[in-house]
């Protein structure tokens, strides 16, 4: 049976990503038959900037229904990798009791076996619980999630150690209070309070980079010299690359390192139950490695928009002459458009400030995707609006940044 409203709900992430899947296929179709200038309707053909300007107001609304139906998918997608992670987390439970009832066949069942079902039916009914609690939102990694809307590599490292941290206590709970006397709770208790400087730092110093980072990018947003163009869907491999999907060794790096250190504690739990494990230095030294090169990382981080020189754009047959009202001119620099503001709606939100006049950047068609605007290059027509003379301009991205400005001489 082919799925369908009445069958799964509006709100099944099916329905939602067949409905995306079409309305991206539509937009795709509409735009590549745009690029060869087909449907432009014949009053506006014989005018090239009149044909550009329908073009791109077809595509602009074209692209804010796209974006209603992304964002609806984005929603339901990320809801469904949490349900599956819960449903994982559930069934690694389930392998986990089978394994310790194999394994107690002919030594019988240890309290250590008790405690460690327990403190994994603990944790993971803790993240069920946290699911369930953002069941409307993001599921079980609303907590996780950015500002931008990805997610954030910091507070998933960070969110680790704590699912590390409650299992950790679960577990010698469960022991402590299965104690058969008190020399035994002694022991315990004893091998607890024994606590070392390294294992402090391997728990503490993720969350503390996970409170800092959120400082500094917070505080580089709102000085206008970070980007950080929002994203309508989280992901896994939003913890190893950066906001434009390409890879980042330095969030890699640390998502790595956390793991095996993660893994570490577990197994060390695994051998030897009566007490925290001891944390090689090596290890230690590497995890700390790890988070200052991580820190470091997003304090030097900066993707302002800079304009680097504007020149007019040349028009083949035509003369090169000075600027003019109604040229057209291409605005080199870097990030003009932003890592990650590559969706339509996105590019769509551009815009060249000429004093006090705002020009929308337009969006040129190809058959793979947009000419215009891009990241290193806007051409825009300069605007009958705009007079004579020294005029200062200046590029707003779609995250509401601004470049610096510059100036331009406008010819009568």
């Amino acid at each position: 049976m082919a799925h369908g409203v009445s069958v799964h709900g509006p709100d099944c992430h099916c329905v939602v990503r067949e409905e995306y899947r079409r309305a991206h296929e539509g937009f795709a179709e509409a735009r590549r038959a745009l690029a060869r200038r087909e449907g432009v309707p014949s009053v506006v053909a014989p005018s090239d900037p009149a044909t550009r300007q329908w073009i791109d107001d077809e595509l602009r609304s074209r692209s804010q229904e796209l974006a209603v139906k992304r964002r609806a998918h984005g929603r339901a997608a990320l809801r469904l990798l949490g349900t599956r992670t819960i449903a994982f987390l559930w069934g690694a439970v389930v392998v986990l009791l089978v394994v310790e009832a194999l394994t107690a066949i002919g030594t019988g069942w240890t309290v250590t076996r008790t405690a460690a079902l327990a403190a994994a039916v603990v944790s993971t009914a803790v993240l069920t619980g946290v699911a369930y609690w953002a069941r409307t939102g993001a599921g079980l990694y609303a907590p996780v999630r950015g500002v931008d809307g990805r997610l954030s590599t910091s507070k998933a490292v960070a969110g680790l150690w704590a699912v590390a941290l409650a299992y950790t206590f679960a577990f010698f709970a469960v022991r402590l209070a299965a104690a058969s006397d008190s020399d035994d709770r002694s022991d315990l208790l004893d091998s607890l309070g024994s606590v070392s400087a390294d294992q402090i730092a391997l728990f503490a110093a993720p969350l503390f980079a996970a409170v800092l980072v959120r400082r500094v990018v917070g505080d580089k947003v709102n000085r206008r010299v970070l980007q950080k163009p929002h994203s309508d869907r989280g992901r896994l491999r939003d913890l190893a690359t950066d906001d434009a999907g390409r890879s980042s060794l330095t969030d890699a790096q640390y998502v790595l390192v956390n793991l095996v250190a993660v893994g570490f504690v577990v197994v060390g739990l695994a051998r030897d139950p009566g007490a925290l494990p001891d944390i090689p230095a090596t290890l230690v030294a590497l995890a700390m490695v790890s988070v200052a090169v991580y820190v470091v990382a997003k304090l030097v981080e900066n993707n302002r928009p800079v304009i680097l020189s504007v020149v007019r754009v040349h028009v083949p047959g035509n003369l090169d002459t000075a600027v003019r009202q109604g040229d057209d001119i291409e605005i080199r620099g870097a990030n003009l458009v932003g890592a990650g503001a590559q969706e339509p709606d996105q590019l769509a939100r551009v815009v060249v400030r000429f004093g006090a006049v705002h020009v929308y950047a337009p969006l040129v068609p190809t058959e793979t995707g947009f000419a215009n605007p891009c990241d290193a290059v806007l051409v825009v027509p300069i605007p009958v609006d705009v007079d004579p003379g020294r005029v200062e301009l200046c590029v707003v991205t779609a995250s509401g940044v601004e470049s610096n400005p510059y100036e331009i001489e406008i010819a009568d």
